[in-house]
């Protein structure tokens, strides 16, 4: 999913967030959500959930089914 991991580390850079710092906010190592980002593992549904709450995002988006 490569257009989910490009919206993902964008989504996080305009909230002005480190790697770690929303691992942190998931509870899952940094290592965990490098992998999203480079597109090496995917979230769980209720992962993404999470992640599209912290980020402001809707999934939809984030999974490029939506511009």
């Amino acid at each position: 999913m490569e257009i989910f991991s490009k919206r993902l580390r964008a989504a996080r850079i305009a909230k002005n967030l480190s790697q770690e710092q929303i691992a942190a906010m998931l509870n899952i190592k940094q290592q965990s959500y490098t992998r999203y980002e480079t597109g090496k593992g995917e979230p769980s549904l209720e992962m993404l959930v999470e992640i599209c709450k912290i980020l402001d995002e809707s999934p939809e988006y984030l999974l490029g089914l939506t511009d």
